[in-house]
């Protein structure tokens, strides 16, 4: 679910980028209002996933008692 909040925010980013009178505002409008903020908060919500995923190798590596 949040793939397609992320993937219409940054279509949201892109046309705006479009109305921007020169390429250089456009493509800095799609970087600081697009990517950059989509691509923290897609890090941040990440973040869980990636501790489980650390814990269940660190237990895996384990041997057994």
């Amino acid at each position: 679910m949040l793939h397609i909040v992320a993937i219409g925010w940054l279509w949201v980013a892109f046309m705006m980028s479009l109305t921007e009178r020169s390429f250089v505002a456009g493509a800095l409008t799609f970087v600081f209002y697009g990517l950059l903020p989509c691509g923290v908060l897609l890090y941040l919500l990440a973040t869980p996933a990636r501790r489980r995923r650390r814990a269940e190798r660190a237990n895996s590596d384990d041997p057994p008692a």
